[in-house]
């Protein structure tokens, strides 16, 4: 009796030291947080972005993620194709996506572009906010310029 009680806990220790480990790599990140946005290819290889993420209740119903982002060094949005703007693009796959305007400041060496997006409901686990060129006329989006993954938020 005292052996199966010994190897049903083993058991257990076994299990619970391989399934935690899966739940917690596919549950939600932790909010707040930020994740740096790495350029995607050698377009915009000196180009760097961050995205905060974390909730927040503008009304009475209850609260949403709000994604910002803050991208800088980006190439003309022009030298990429037909393109004028950026966009902030998150996306979980097969599932759902969200697309945003990012406003350029006036600065020396490019400006700084920056956005956000605050009506974000569903959960954020699996999602990868990106920067993307886009036609303001078209609406068309370009390649993802700036990307990562929400997991790796911190």
């Amino acid at each position: 009796m005292k052996k199966t009680l010994s190897l049903s806990v083993l058991f257990l220790l076994l299990i619970y030291g391989t399934v935690g480990p899966i739940a917690r790599a596919s549950s939600s990140p932790e909010f707040p947080c930020s994740v740096i946005l790495e350029p995607v290819n050698k377009i915009a290889n000196n180009a760097k972005g961050t995205a905060l993420l974390y909730k927040v209740k503008l009304t009475p119903s209850f609260p949403r993620t709000s994604i910002s982002i803050h991208a800088l060094h980006l190439p003309d949005p022009s030298t990429i194709g037909n393109f004028d703007t950026y966009e902030g693009f998150a996306f979980i796959k097969n599932e759902i996506s969200w697309r945003f305007k990012l406003h350029p400041t006036p600065e020396l060496d490019g400006p700084t572009w920056a956005g956000r997006f605050d009506d974000i409901t569903a959960t954020m686990n699996s999602a990868e906010v990106q920067v993307r060129p886009s036609n303001s006329r078209t609406e068309k989006l370009g390649p993802a310029i700036l990307s990562n993954d929400v997991n790796k938020c911190k």
